[in-house]
Order: C-alpha cells, then structure tokens, then sequence
C-alpha cells in the first residue's frame, strides 16, 4: 500500500484570492490587518497577504477554520496622480474603442465580423483625423492665418509680432507663418505617439505566462474533458486576447500617419492652391505632385487600419516592421516636404477671410455618419442570425457608442476653436456680422454647438418620466419594504429611504434607452447642422434673419448657449475627471464608467487611454495556476465589483485542470447587468454559461440596493444555481438587542459584511472537496518501493 492511501484524506491549504473593484481599495483594507507583506508584483499591482500567513501552505492545519487571505491590488493601474486626469481628454478615442467590443454575438467569424471591426476601425482613424484637423484649424487657421494676417490683431498679441506682414519680417509670407504654425498639431500628433508607447510598454507590454497543460497532468475526478484548441474556446479565454501588441503597433503607426498628413494637406494644400490661382506652372506641378503623394500616403494609411484586425488565437509577439518602421517616417517627411514647399517665397501672396476649412469638417462629418448608419446595418444582420432579448438595443449599443464618440470629437473640437477665436477677437464675436479682427473658426462648427441646447431640451422629457417612473415605483416599493421586514413599530422615513434606494438602482437598466435616443438625435441633428452650414454658409444667428426677428433670436441663444455650454463643460470635464483621479469617494461614483471603458484592449484607437486588464488578468491567472500547481490545494478567488470581471477573465484563462481547482465568488458584479447586456458577444448568455460548466463551482450575491451589481441569470438543469439574491439590505430594518445601533443601506459596498457571505463562501470551499497532500519526489520513490516490496 502507497504511503498516500496509509494517509487520511485531508482538506490541504484553501486559499481566498481578493480582487477589490473601482476605488483605489488598499490591500490593508482589504485584508483588514496593517500588517502586510507583498508576496509577489510590483508597486504598480500585487499580491499582499496578511504577515502571519506568509508561508502558510506549510502548516494548512493552522487554517482549518478559513482560507488563507490574499489580496490583488490593481488599483494604481488606474489611478495615480491628478495628471492622469490629462487622459481624459481622450475619451472619444477610448469609447470609439468600446464599440469595437460591443458587437451582437456571432456563431462563427464570418463577413460580418470583419467588416464589424473595420468599419469601427475607420470611425476611429477619422476622429484622429478630427482632433489633428481640430488643431490645424487653431493653430494655421484662427492664429497664422487670420490673426497673423490682420495687423490689428497682430498688433493686440505681442508674441505674434513678428508674423505680422506690417514687420514686413521673413516670417510674414503666409506659407512661412503656415509652416511654422505647423509644428503645433504635428506636436500633438507625436505626443499622442509617444503617450500611446508609453502606456503599452508601462501596462500592457508584459507578455503573459502561457499557461500550457503538460500532458500527463492528472485531471480531477468528474472534471470534464480540456478545451479544445484556441479557436474553439471563448474569446476571453484565447491565448492571445490579452496581448494585442501586433494590432495596436500597426494603429499606432497608421494614426501617427495619418496626423502628420492632415497637418501636410493643410500646410501643402493651401499652397498648393494658391499657385494654380497665380499660374504658376512649376509650382502648380509641384503642388500636384505634393498633393498626390498625400494621397496615396493615404490611401496606404486606410489599407494598413482595413486589413488586419486581432489575432487571439495565439499569443503573436510579431510586429510588422514594414508597417510601423517606414509609414510614419514617411508622413513625416511629406510633412516637411510640404512645409518647404508651402515656405518658397511668394512676395504676392497675401492671407484674406478663412483657410477653406468647412469642406474639410463637412466631409469627416458626414463621412462619419455614413459609417456609423452602415455600421448599425451590419449590428442589426448580426443580431437578426443570433438574437438574444437583453443585448442593449437589440444589438445597435455599438453604433450608437459610436455616434457618441463622434458627437464627443464633434463637441470638444469645436469648442476649442470657438473659445480660441472668442480671446483672439477680444470683445467682439467671430461670424456674427459685426465688426471682427478674426473670420472665426469654420461655420459647421458654429452649427453643432447650436444644436446642443436642442438636444438637452430632447432629453428633458425622458428625464423627466424616468424622476416620475422612480418616484411611482419608490411608492408602490413601500409596502413590499414593510411586508419583507414586518417590524413592531413602522417607521415611515425607514421605509422610504429603503424603498427609494432600490427604486433608484433600477435606473441603471434605463441607461440604454437613454443612449439610444442621445444617439439618434445627435444623428439627426448633427445632419442638420451639415445641411444648415452648407445651404447658409453663416452661423445660425445670421442664416435665420428673414425668418422673424424671433426666430433669429432664438439661433443666436441657441449658438451662443451651446458655445457657453461647451466651453464650461470642456472645464467641468477636466477639473471632474482630476477629482475622479485624487478624491476615493469621486472615483467610486465615477470611476465605473472610466473602469469599463479601459477594461478592454486597444483594438480600435490606439491612442485610447491604456487597457489595465492586459497587465491584471494575466497577473491573476498566473498567480492562480502557480498556486495551485504547486499546493494542489483550493482556491476561491473572490471578486467584487469591476474586481468580478477580472476574477471571471483570469478564470477563462486558465487551463482545464487549474480550472477545476478554482471555485469563483463574485458579488456586486456588473458582469451580466452591464457586460453581459452591452458586450454579448463576450459576457452574453453563451459566455457565462460556458463559465458555469468549466468552472467547479461560482456564485454570485447581489442586492436590489445595488444599482451596479445583479444576478447572472445563470439557471442550468442537474447544476447549483449561481445567483444567491437578494440579499437583505439594510440588514435589519429598525434597532435590536442584536444590533443596537442602526444598520446603514450598503448598496454596492461591504458585501462581506453579511453572514451570507461567509457562509457561501464555505459552501464553495466544501464543493471543491478534500484532495491529497502533494508528495515530493522522494515521498514517490519510497511509496513506489513499499508498494513494489
């Protein structure tokens, strides 16, 4: 007989894996001693256990009652200090990216897919496209153009000066001052570079621990035959899912591109056109030459951003040296070249009125509103083959994400040109028809902001049912409160603030209605606006003047409200988004939404604030595997909030026989309610009910005070169910000898502090079962001879 079976069975070490969700959580609070020791990580993100259980598989006896504590700190992966609020302004690249993920599921990756993917891809180029346009619109426009140009306005800005043409300086040529004024947005457009290099190789650079099964690993008793191969597995659980270097390397090199050729077709083309107004052959030829170099620099551009998307199903280091060495360089020296083109001297050029700039907007605008409606044709065919009844907007969440992310470049980008153009006419205002130093910034522009203050009048009404619907349902909640409780003595304040938070954390179910209509209406409004700037060629105040003194009044309160609105948003953003990044009670109210966001890879917009969970799922399945490779013993990895996510990612992770060792916990978890509703291809029914079945055992806990978390409507027959809700929340309604004091409503917070959860997290340890102590190798040796002898 092997010395093993002399053994009694024995329960081995039982570990709980941590994961905090949004809040910056320290690991002192999360494992509740200020005694800590960090086991394995670095500053950025760890594994910190308690300092008396450092070294605790070696005496499992001493953890009978419990598992072993240890907590996954990620919280310095998005947060840190207030510059990091400056990545905010990227949010239209990071929710561009989000409509990538949000496709409707899919049996196979057809046709469909694809042109899924490179149609978001294309949305995104266009709105690097935007913001560089934006700025070439500040910089060579509104300051090098105009106010250089006018010597009244020259005269105002001393640093200017010596533009002016009254110097009469070698800068005061026009395509001098272009050329000068160039290098503003092709230093944005490097920063963006090097900010997007920057954060892959300080969060998402570190390659993953390919985490293979030998062969001869023995599979525990009952547990289902392994994965197949890479393609058949889910998304999530690919190889190569959470390491898209080769992709975001291609992006980074063809937005980088395409930057610096908005900047040379700004700089280039308006030379280019002043010299076939003048006659000028050579130059002309040259100009055409220029111009058509640009062109097919671009043209390049959008076949490298069309051709290739991720590549999951193996873990590819590769990057394509011929992409990323050689077309950035080469925008870069179109840029210059068109730059010394656009500064050979031309003694009679002279700059009058506004660069033409309102094609160029006009054209992204409605480029973009074609791809967005060809988009939504695409989610609409995919969701037809394979609908499922809680996709948000039956399958339309991610054109409509994407209409957002394009009214949010639309919004920011106009309104830095507007306020730019405000300061540098002083008191009076561009376009308006009165007496001006600046032309001001394109009239589409002056459009969009116009329609801003219809749009919020649009979402006053729905506002307003959903403040009435909340209000009725808080009322009809009361009782329900009562009856659940039946307390002695009633208190009706009690019961209306139990009853309205959980009427009020029903409202996050409502957020796609309200982002399907946002989204509509910027459609069409946005349409509007091109055809209002186009027809009119004025600013909205100016184009309705013989349609009634009222109703011009009414165009020129809309312009400048929506003006108003957007500069004092574009602060209220910035000051919000540094508070969210400093203050720990803003950034739980906050930081879901920025969480979600940058949960996904960059497989859209390279330039997108950086993804954390290419840095934090693969630390949580490494860490899982490791562990339980070398103990053999269980683990329960415990994930809460955004922490649930991650928990269930790094599960999918994981090969078949770590799997199976693994017992998942998840509480306040958004991983049905929000991914599961908007990102279905990969948290959609299908996904999680794979979950179930390859994980041991998973349960989830939630409230109906939790407006965040909710069940994962999981309900599979011959398997425990998964949802365990809701849980009593407050947990008693007025004072007991129990508990004297009163009890708060936790909502989304302290699940722990339920008895619910002690309990079900020793429930998930029993059916993980008791295995055998791990035998050394000399252990092996002797059992083998007494069993031979």
């Amino acid at each position: 007989m092997t010395r093993a079976h002399q053994a009694p069975p024995s329960s081995g070490a039982a570990l709980e894996l941590l994961v905090h969700g949004v809040g910056g959580t320290t690991p002192h609070e999360m494992l509740g001693d200020p005694r800590i020791t960090r086991v394995t990580g670095d500053t950025t993100a760890a594994v910190y256990r308690r300092t008396e259980d450092v070294g605790a598989e070696d005496h499992p006896e001493r953890h009978r009652d419990g598992p072993v504590p240890e907590a996954y700190c990620w919280s310095n992966l998005t947060s840190g200090n207030g510059s990091r609020a400056l990545w905010l302004l990227l949010l239209p690249f990071m929710v561009v990216n989000l409509a990538h993920w949000m496709r409707p599921t899919a049996r196979s990756r057809g046709t469909a897919v694809r042109l899924y993917g490179v149609l978001v891809r294309l949305i995104a180029l266009s709105l690097t496209v935007l913001l560089t346009a934006a700025a070439c619109e500040v910089a060579l426009d509104l300051v090098a153009w105009q106010c250089a140009g006018a010597a009244e306005c020259a005269g105002r800005r001393s640093w200017l000066g010596f533009l002016s043409p009254g110097q009469g300086g070698w800068w005061s040529q026009p395509g001098r001052r272009l050329a000068l004024a160039a290098l503003v947005p092709a230093a944005l457009v490097g920063l963006l570079w090097y900010l997007s290099n920057r954060t892959w190789s300080a969060y998402e650079s570190q390659r993953p621990l390919e985490l293979e099964e030998p062969d001869d690993a023995p599979a525990p008793a009952g547990a289902p035959e392994p994965d197949g191969a890479p393609a058949d597995r889910p998304a999530l659980g690919r190889p190569g899912f959470w390491y898209g270097r080769r992709l975001v390397a291609r992006l980074r090199a063809a937005h980088t591109a395409a930057g610096f050729l908005t900047v040379a077709t700004a700089v280039g083309g308006a030379a280019a056109r002043y010299d076939r107004s003048a006659g000028s052959p050579a130059s002309a030829s040259l100009g055409l030459l220029l111009e058509g170099a640009l062109v097919a620099c671009g043209a390049v551009v959008v076949g490298v951003v069309c051709r290739r998307g991720r590549s999951e199903r193996r873990l590819d280091n590769r990057i394509d040296r011929a992409v990323t060495s050689f077309l950035p360089p080469a925008a870069l020296l179109l840029l210059l070249l068109a730059c010394g083109y656009a500064a050979w001297s031309r003694p009679g050029w002279n700059s009058s009125g506004a660069l033409p700039g309102e094609a160029v907007f006009g054209v992204l605008v409605l480029g973009q509103g074609l791809l967005v409606v060809v988009l939504a044709a695409v989610a609409w065919s995919l969701y037809r083959r394979t609908p499922e009844p809680r996709t948000t907007l039956r399958g339309l969440g991610g054109p409509a994400v994407a209409m957002l992310a394009c009214a949010l470049g639309g919004v920011m980008t106009g309104g830095v040109a507007q306020r730019v153009a405000d300061w540098l006419d002083g008191p009076a205002t561009p376009g308006m028809g009165g007496p001006s130093l600046v032309e001001g910034p394109p009239v589409l522009l002056s459009w969009q902001a116009s329609v801003i203050p219809v749009l919020l009048v649009l979402l006053l009404a729905p506002v307003t049912w959903l403040v009435a619907r909340t209000a009725r349902r808080a009322r009809r909640l009361g009782p329900e409160v009562e009856a659940e409780y039946a307390p002695a003595h009633p208190d009706p304040a009690r019961t209306r603030r139990i009853a309205r938070i959980r009427a009020t954390a029903v409202l996050t179910d409502s957020a796609p209605r309200i982002v399907g209509l946002v989204s509509g209406a910027t459609l069409f409004l946005g349409a509007g606006a091109v055809v209002g700037s186009w027809y009119s060629g004025q600013v909205p105040g100016l184009a309705l003047d013989d349609a009634g003194p009222f109703t011009e009044s009414l165009a020129e309160a809309a312009q400048a409200t929506g003006s108003w609105l957007i500069g004092v948003g574009f602060i209220l953003f910035v000051t919000w988004g540094r508070r969210a990044y400093r203050d720990v009670s803003a950034r739980r109210t906050i930081g879901i939404l920025w969480d979600v966001g940058t949960f996904w890879p960059r497989a859209a917009h390279p330039f997108a604030p950086p993804c954390y969970a290419e840095r934090a799922v693969p630390d949580l399945s490494s860490r899982m595997c490791a562990w339980t490779g070398s103990t053999r013993g269980r683990l329960v990895i415990s994930g809460h909030s955004q922490g649930s996510v991650l928990a269930a990612a790094a599960v999918w992770q994981l090969p078949a026989a770590a799997r199976h060792q693994v017992a998942l916990l998840t509480y306040g978890s958004p991983i049905e309610r929000l991914y599961g509703r908007w990102f279905p291809a990969y948290f959609g029914p299908g996904p999680l009910q794979g979950l179930h079945r390859s994980v041991h055992c998973w349960r989830n806990l939630w409230r109906a005070t939790d407006p965040i978390g909710g069940p994962v409507r999981i309900d599979e027959g011959g398997r425990p169910e998964v949802d365990r809700g809701p849980l009593k929340d407050p947990l008693v309604y007025g004072r007991t000898v129990g508990h004297p004091l009163p009890e708060p409503v936790l909502g989304h917070s302290d699940y722990q502090a339920d008895p619910v959860f002690a309990v079900e997290r020793a429930a998930l340890l029993d059916r993980l079962g008791p295995v055998l102590p791990r035998q050394t190798a000399g252990e092996a040796q002797g059992s083998s001879g007494k069993s031979s002898g």
